[in-house]
């Protein structure tokens, strides 16, 4: 009998089913090297996704990476497609209308990039550049600027992701792209398709553009996400995990 109810309690918590660890659904970009890009063997590297895998981590969850087009990022998040965007996306006044920030987990300015002595200003104006055209990834911080700076002035000529951009500039389709330094440095310049181009100007700084630096999204109204987040966010800044990450990628700080 004393070997029974020992053994009744064992049964029982063998035929309970097994619990499955909570999963966090991310969308990642994958077309933005050294933040997101595509490995030849089609799985998906960078520093957002090392991040992203770092603060799951922390946070003791499953992460589930999920590869979406840049304008379809917000939609999938609000769809409940996606629980998290992690995609260098700048926490500005007019998304924070859309969507839940964390707090920033970098924070990068905004450059044009051109052909090498194309354009010789240590100070880029909406008049220097006058009749150029100018290149930009369609709907980005970046888009909206040149929109509301340059296009009286200057042709806008939009691309739906970094890759096409850079193509094109390469090209000679537009004199000008702007983009993210780190990302027009490392995902342009420092490849066989940006030699013999530069950054030119100075770094373009505009709040009300460009917002606080980037973070990572969340459904609006999502606390308590929010919250689970930042403190693992915290941790991995206090913890060097940041900064050996961002070794892997930078030789410079990009926080």
């Amino acid at each position: 009998m004393k070997f029974l109810r020992l053994l009744l309690p064992l049964c029982l918590l063998l035929s309970l089913p097994a619990v499955r660890a909570e999963t966090l659904r991310i969308a990642i970009e994958g077309k933005y090297p050294p933040f997101s890009e595509v490995d030849a063997k089609g799985n998906l590297k960078g520093f957002d996704i090392d991040i992203s895998l770092a603060l799951c981590k922390e946070m003791k969850v499953e992460c589930k990476l999920v590869r979406t087009d840049w304008d379809d990022l917000i939609p999938a998040l609000n769809e409940k497609k996606v629980d998290a965007i992690v995609a260098m996306m700048s926490i500005t006044e007019e998304r924070k209308k859309l969507v839940e920030f964390t707090d920033r987990y970098a924070n990068t300015p905004a450059f044009f990039f051109s052909k090498a002595k194309r354009v010789p200003y240590v100070f880029i104006s909406p008049k220097r550049i006058e009749g150029m055209k100018i290149g930009v990834q369609v709907d980005t911080t970046y888009d909206r600027y040149l929109t509301a700076k340059y296009a009286k002035t200057s042709a806008i000529e939009r691309y739906k992701s970094a890759d096409e951009l850079y193509a094109a500039l390469a090209k000679g389709d537009v004199d000008l792209a702007m983009d993210d330094v780190v990302a027009g440095y490392y995902g342009f310049l420092q490849t066989p398709s940006g030699k013999g181009f530069e950054l030119v100007g100075s770094a373009v700084v505009d709040p009300k553009f460009f917002g606080e630096g980037q973070g990572i999204a969340l459904r609006k109204g999502d606390k308590a996400l929010k919250a689970r987040f930042d403190k693992a966010l915290a941790t991995v800044l206090d913890n060097g995990i940041y900064q050996e990450t961002q070794r892997k990628y930078f030789i410079f700080n990009i926080y």
